[in-house]
């Protein structure tokens, strides 16, 4: 029997007051996403599994949660947000000009290595803008992540912007092979610089290339370092990824958050449908970031519609994690009254709650047993985030508040009481 009461490894129960925070902090950001006019989609749970697969650049195959439908067809648990809103987008507004803002807040399932003591089912919070190749497009998304982590409270973390067209640039004048190219990548992201040495090394590269190839993972920090990108370039295509930096950076100034802003040109990412500027939100005492985001122009094609596009997502598990280890309180909405009564009290205590409720105070309303003392029903209250109990009973109205020594007697306030004095159960 004991055994039911566990949940498998990689998910958990949220209740309580832990539950009320992490709604209170989803509330937040889903206001800042409606002031800057972004709607919001559900999707389902679970898709075919073509949409996530190998070609839209999703998680590894063995990370994904598969099962099989009644006629045979191969269904996922959605790993990641952008494929579905794309699928969504396409399907929806096929023949739609204008820029289409998504914004959604989903539960995603990612079959992690047990070692990795990561959740296989988190909360994510996100946006989505479709139809805008513009470097405005791209500085909105940074300025909505950036508003939207402030809204929830959280101070000190720093936005990281990266171009995987600096790297992509590079690689195409290198001609590595795609293995060698994969594992380029990897050792980069990583910032192993000796890794990085060793396999430039092995290849027949000329001298500017493998110094670029080696610096690459240095290359990061404040809006100075985007003069040592321009001089590193070797062909237009990485150039134009340092100008679409520059110009993202002289927008992010406009909105003013250009202190919440570094650069990454090491940063490559995890999903491969990225083709521009990408970005992560990180903040101390965690070791995943809490944002990522970036430009996926490609992805939207694959699903028949033409139409470039960026977006990101949040960690809302993540988030409430980072700002629990910084001591940053989360205001939750104001605790529930506890009305107990007597059950020769029930035609006063029913119309009571009936017009606390309705004038927007939350109320749990309990009959009292014999056998339960008052101090008993108080303890149960303070344990469940209910600070003043109310009681009623035939010696009159009390209230009882937490710290307080003991109940005192109020006026029982008059609200129209029920005329029908017959006895109910």
């Amino acid at each position: 029997m004991k055994q039911l009461l566990h949940t498998p490894e990689g998910v958990r129960d949220i209740y309580n007051s832990e539950y009320e925070r992490k709604l209170a902090v989803e509330g937040r950001i889903r206001e800042v996403f409606r002031s800057y006019g972004y709607g919001e989609l559900q999707t389902p749970s679970f898709e075919f599994f073509d949409i996530f697969n190998k070609e839209r650049g999703s998680v590894a195959s063995r990370e994904m949660y598969k099962f099989f439908d009644r006629e045979g067809n191969t269904l996922a648990l959605r790993p990641d947000m952008t494929p579905p809103v794309a699928r969504c987008a396409a399907k929806y507004y096929m023949e739609e000009t204008f820029p289409l803002r998504f914004a959604y807040l989903a539960n995603i399932f990612i079959n992690h290595s047990s070692y990795q003591g990561r959740l296989k089912e988190s909360t994510v919070q996100g946006a989505e803008l479709i139809g805008d190749d513009s470097s405005d497009a791209d500085a909105e998304l940074i300025a909505l992540a950036v508003n939207a982590l402030l809204a929830a409270g959280l101070g000190d973390f720093q936005v990281d912007v990266g171009q995987v067209e600096f790297f992509n640039g590079l690689v195409e004048e290198a001609g590595l092979e795609p293995e060698t190219e994969a594992r380029l990548r990897e050792l980069i992201e990583e910032k192993n610089f000796f890794g990085v040495e060793e396999l430039v090394s092995g290849q027949a590269l000329d001298g500017r290339l493998s110094e670029v190839f080696r610096r690459l993972p240095e290359l990061f920090g404040s809006a100075e370092l985007l003069e040592t990108a321009a001089e590193l370039a070797v062909n237009p295509r990485m150039e134009a990824a340092v100008r679409r930096l520059n110009n993202l950076w002289r927008i992010l100034k406009l909105y003013g958050l250009s202190d919440y802003v570094s650069f990454d040109l090491g940063m490559l990412g995890k999903y491969q449908y990225y083709t521009g500027i990408i970005f992560r939100g990180v903040t101390f005492g965690m070791g995943e970031p809490i944002v990522s985001g970036g430009r996926y122009d490609g992805l939207m094609r694959q699903f028949g519609k033409d139409a470039p596009a960026v977006g990101f997502s949040i960690s809302v598990d993540g988030l409430l994690s980072a700002l629990s280890r910084q001591h940053i309180p989360v205001e939750i909405p104001d605790s529930v009254l506890l009305l107990v009564y007597d059950r020769e009290k029930k035609e006063e205590a029913v119309p009571l709650a009936v017009w606390w409720r309705g004038e927007g105070r939350k109320l749990q309303l309990v009959r009292k047993r014999d056998e339960i003392s008052l101090s008993e029903y108080k303890a149960f209250g303070e344990r469940n985030r209910m600070d003043t109990l109310y009681y009623l009973s035939g010696d009159g109205f009390f209230v009882w508040k937490k710290g307080a020594p003991e109940a005192v007697r109020v006026k029982l306030p008059e609200v129209g009481f029920s005329e029908n004095k017959e006895d109910m159960p």
